[in-house]
């Protein structure tokens, strides 16, 4: 496993890729250790820190990164979906349970959705409650910001 720390208007990125593609990035990574398992290879992982700097500048929209995000069947399934809510749009746990075919699955998919190891590159920001923001592994400030930047949210 290789891994790259840089910082950006969020704080510290931790961004970790084994040979298959990215397989994690902890946010506000300021007081995480480094990876006991890997090594730190900036440069094999700067395509990735430029796309998501350029995301958290608002000058790109989507990525074109190898993702290998691990979980199980389902939690894949579920991050599949969120792969394809477009930039700008939201989705509502139950809506995305409904577009999955498991209709009453809505806290399946929310669970599914905190566990998810990549965000910002799988979009778990973009999912909400039917009556507000819900959660966020990052906090509901930044889920806010992410929001408003793709401008799903008026500020």
């Amino acid at each position: 496993m290789i891994f790259t720390r840089f910082d950006s208007p969020l704080g510290e990125i931790l961004l970790c890729a084994n040979d298959r593609g990215l397989t994690r990035l902890v946010l506000d990574a300021g007081a995480q250790p480094e990876p006991e398992e890997g090594r730190r290879d900036d440069e094999a992982l700067l395509a990735a820190r430029d796309q998501l700097l350029a995301y958290l500048e608002g000058r790109r929209r989507r990525f074109s990164l190898t993702l290998s995000p691990g979980g199980s069947d389902f939690q894949r399934e579920v991050w599949s979906a969120l792969l394809r809510i477009p930039w700008g749009e939201t989705r509502t746990y139950g809506e995305l349970a409904r577009r999955l075919g498991r209709e009453g699955a809505a806290r399946a998919i929310g669970t599914a959705n905190g566990a998810n190891p990549l965000p910002l590159l799988i979009p778990c920001h973009r999912v909400v409650a039917a009556s507000g923001l819900g959660g966020y592994s990052g906090g509901l400030a930044l889920k806010r910001w992410l929001l408003e930047l793709e401008g799903s949210l008026s500020g």
